[in-house]
């Protein structure tokens, strides 16, 4: 099992990178938790302000707040 780096803390704010597949709130979100990786991929545990519900996303769907998306 290879051994995989988080980008961000629980706790952090970052954008979630818009995405024309997929519908969520805009604004700004909070990293819940770090969840276990798919790969090589980490993936992230996430709260929007504007939703309910929690979503699961890999970190190359996160961008530090206020950083434009790749």
């Amino acid at each position: 099992m290879a051994i995989v780096s988080y980008k961000f803390k629980v706790g952090q704010t970052v954008d979630l990178i818009p995405s024309v597949s997929r519908l969520a709130a805009n604004g700004h979100y909070q990293i819940v938790s770090r969840r276990p990786s798919e790969g090589e991929i980490p993936h992230y545990r996430i709260k929007s302000m504007g939703e309910l519900h929690e979503r699961v996303v890999a970190e190359n769907e996160l961008t530090l707040l206020g950083k434009s998306g790749a």
